[in-house]
């Protein structure tokens, strides 16, 4: 998988954005500018530039995170040194922007998926993550608001913008792949008719429920909240579903981190 995702993202390097000078964040950005400036190859520097970090994440994250770090960097290096005599897709800037930037995307959260990492910046903000209360989102977006305003001297201002643009595509590729479809989701519903709507998620998205006790703080009433998890799939149904029961009912949904234990594994929707 680290290779399937290291060779996506030579892909959408090579194939995409580097032919129409865009670059991406990270030291994948800044190794792309050294080797337009330079003329050597980019996969020289995307080896080189990272190999500090690595060595940051072996220190304090781990052996494993560090090995599959230094295998999914190499094979992008690789990938990118025999993909760089192949000709563009597209001369179209805006489709190169768009298409690269997903493909990289994709590629990167198969690789942290799979335990590793391609790029040195997401390294070290998770170690100042560590140390300092700032996200490693925050962390990550600072320093390349900096390595891609660069872009804008190595290449074009319009470069520069495209390349804010394949960003954005990328981390938002990165965020689907890591979550999944199957993001967990928690549900609250308060209602009259928690019975019928607890049945119809039963039912219809083969989903358990738990009903706890509830009691209004104004009204003293006594009432059956119920608590389900699903994911983000099936929210729109289990919407319908309420709305169809109860359109004044109670419902409160949120993403969640992590499930585990219970009787969380989906049955068969009849």
């Amino acid at each position: 998988m680290i290779t399937l995702g290291a060779l996506m993202m030579a892909v959408g390097l090579e194939i995409f954005l580097v032919p129409n000078q865009v670059v991406d964040g990270g030291i994948t950005g800044i190794s792309i500018m050294i080797s337009h400036l330079s003329g050597l190859s980019l996969g020289i520097f995307l080896f080189l530039l990272n190999l500090p970090f690595v060595y940051l994440g072996y220190k304090q994250i781990g052996k494993t995170f560090a090995f599959s770090t230094v295998f999914g960097i190499t094979v992008l290096s690789i990938f990118t040194f025999l993909l760089h005599p192949v000709p563009a897709f597209t001369d179209d800037v805006l489709l190169a922007t768009v298409f690269g930037g997903m493909v990289i995307g994709i590629g990167i959260g198969i690789v942290i998926r799979s335990g590793g990492a391609l790029d040195g910046t997401e390294i070290l903000a998770i170690l100042i993550n560590k140390k300092l209360p700032v996200s490693v989102g925050s962390i990550v977006m600072f320093f390349n608001f900096f390595i891609l305003g660069a872009a804008g001297f190595v290449f074009t201002w319009d470069r520069a913008m495209y390349s804010l643009l394949a960003y954005y595509i990328a981390s938002k590729a990165i965020d689907t792949v890591v979550d999944g479809f199957e993001q967990s989701k928690s549900v609250w519903i308060i209602s009259d008719y928690s019975t019928e709507i607890a049945d119809s998620i039963n039912a219809r998205l083969g989903r358990g429920v738990t009903f706890l006790k509830g009691e209004g703080a104004f009204t003293g009433d006594n009432k059956k909240v119920i608590f389900c998890v699903i994911n983000r799939i099936e929210e729109s149904k289990l919407t319908t579903i309420v709305q169809h029961w109860d359109p004044n009912a109670f419902l409160a949904i949120a993403d969640m981190a992590e499930v585990r234990g219970g009787q969380f594994k989906k049955k068969d929707i009849h």
